[in-house]
């Protein structure tokens, strides 16, 4: 569960963001990054280093304002840094030790589905019937 979990939150996060019209998806999203780029700040335990993150992250979401590509790199980027939380830092969540590696294990789901350009709902599961297709050979319907 320690490792399937964050996988399920990460779906969970792309089916639900995938529902937001597509004229707001990519803003929101690139939102969303920034507040993570923010949320070892109160705490982290990296002292001046948790700046400099906010700082990267920050311009990274804003250069996501027009570019899902870039939203996720941030995703990839919070990775790194959750990574560096679980082995030196705090944990995001102060009372669950695991917190920093399971947000590690949920962010690349979500950065995954942004390098794809955040498709919608319909377009995943409609991806996913033409890949099925593909895959027997039969043509797109």
């Amino acid at each position: 569960m320690r490792y399937l979990m964050p996988i399920v939150i990460g779906l969970v996060y792309v089916l639900v963001m995938s529902l937001a019209p597509e004229a707001h998806r990519r803003r929101l999203n690139a939102v969303m990054v920034a507040g993570a780029g923010a949320a070892y700040l109160s705490g982290g335990g990296l002292g001046g280093w948790e700046f400099v993150f906010t700082a990267v992250a920050t311009y990274v979401a804003y250069r996501g304002l027009e570019s899902w590509t870039w939203i996720g790199v941030g995703w990839l980027l919070h990775t790194g840094w959750d990574i560096v939380h679980h082995l030196k830092g705090h944990p995001i969540v102060p009372f669950a030790h695991d917190s920093s590696l399971g947000c590690a294990i949920c962010d690349p789901v979500i950065a995954l589905w942004c390098l794809r350009q955040g498709p919608s709902a319909r377009e995943l599961i409609r991806g996913r019937a033409m890949s099925s297709r593909a895959a027997v050979g039969l043509p797109p319907e």
